[in-house]
């Protein structure tokens, strides 16, 4: 820990081992300290923060991931596909709130036509084309292009010209391919999910990246994820944002499984801060791992806590028992208690509004 301390102060990159030594210490509060003082040099004090509605447009999904509780089959009860209709409602509803952004994904429905998805950016942007519709994951962007029987180069460019502004980081899970032969063998592979990005990334498309842990993967394998992300980045310095997703085990079929502990959540953003140097943001998805030890992570190398959200469903159904949404104010008055400055951003972190004290 000497080591890797002497690093951080130096801003020196650090080595697979030291990512492991780091999973592996006891001494949570001492990598929070490291991981603090990475995000004042990358960051500084400012929290960030967004005005945002999640639309989870269908469940429907023939992958069959044994980590997600939302999915269904197309004939089962609990099945759903919105028509567009249904999904301009909800967007107009939160626009009429200052939604700055649409956050949308969902399964990977075997019926759905790719015209279906084109008219929904589309619609979207005729109904307000200032807000960022960040939309579609990398493993559904690599299935629409298999539905159209186009390349993924051409899906993108489509998608973006109705209007699509960004990708979210879902669909990563764990690079390793002996979990995702485990978890989701039925999902884009790894090296398919970082070609999407890199793909996105050349066609001027900024992402996200994510990372779910807490179910069967190693601390290696941890670490080994981390380190692709971040050679990604030193390739394309498309990702906008590293945002570990704390598994949820409820009603899913790894359900027997403990789900992950606070300490673990605590140490997964401090060692995406310190492993990622290349990453100016680390988010902390309040929504998975509640506002408490949300609240906490900003002094654990975060600088970013999400946003309002407005009715999430993917992590509600493997058993959250956070809400499915914040208000402003709220998240204002949470990151001012943790001693940092609310700053209201858009999707791409341009600079909406500073709350002074």
């Amino acid at each position: 820990m000497d080591v890797i301390e002497e690093k951080v102060i130096s801003g020196e990159r650090l080595s697979r081992e030291d990512g492991l030594k780091l999973l592996e210490t006891d001494d949570l509060l001492r990598v929070g300290a490291l991981a603090d003082q990475a995000r004042r040099r990358a960051a500084g004090d400012r929290v960030f923060f967004i005005n945002n509605r999640h639309i989870n447009h269908t469940n429907v999904c023939g992958n069959g991931c044994k980590f997600c509780a939302f999915n269904a089959r197309e004939d089962s009860p609990g099945a759903y596909t919105m028509t567009l209709d249904e999904v301009i409602e909800r967007a107009r509803a939160s626009l009429a709130d200052g939604a700055t952004e649409l956050h949308i994904v969902g399964g990977e429905h075997p019926s759905l036509p790719y015209e279906y998805y084109l008219e929904m950016i589309a619609a979207l942007r005729r109904l307000d084309p200032s807000v960022h519709i960040q939309a579609f994951t990398a493993s559904e962007i690599a299935f629409f292009a298999r539905r159209a029987g186009k390349s993924v180069a051409e899906v993108l460019l489509e998608l973006k010209d109705a209007g699509l502004g960004s990708l979210p980081g879902g669909g990563a899970e764990i690079f390793s391919e002996r979990v995702r032969r485990q978890v989701c063998p039925n999902k884009i592979s790894a090296e398919g999910w970082l070609d999407v990005m890199r793909t996105a990334h050349k066609a001027g498309i900024k992402s996200n990246a994510t990372m779910l842990y807490g179910h069967v993967e190693t601390a290696g394998e941890r670490i080994d994820h981390l380190l692709r992300l971040r050679e990604l980045q030193d390739e394309t310095g498309g990702f906008g944002s590293f945002i570990p997703l704390a598994f949820h085990p409820d009603n899913t079929k790894l359900s027997e499984l403990p789900g992950t502990t606070g300490v673990e959540d605590l140490k997964m953003l401090a060692v995406g801060r310190l492993m990622l140097d290349n990453f100016v943001n680390i988010k902390a998805f309040w929504i998975m791992l509640g506002i408490k030890v949300a609240q906490i992570s900003m002094h654990f190398g975060v600088n970013d806590i999400d946003g309002t959200v407005v009715e999430e469903k993917i992590t509600h159904a493997a058993g959250a028992r956070t809400g499915q949404s914040i208000s402003r104010d709220e998240l204002i008055g949470l990151i001012r208690d943790a001693g940092r400055t609310p700053v209201e951003r858009d999707t791409l972190y341009n600079v909406i509004r500073v709350y002074e004290d």
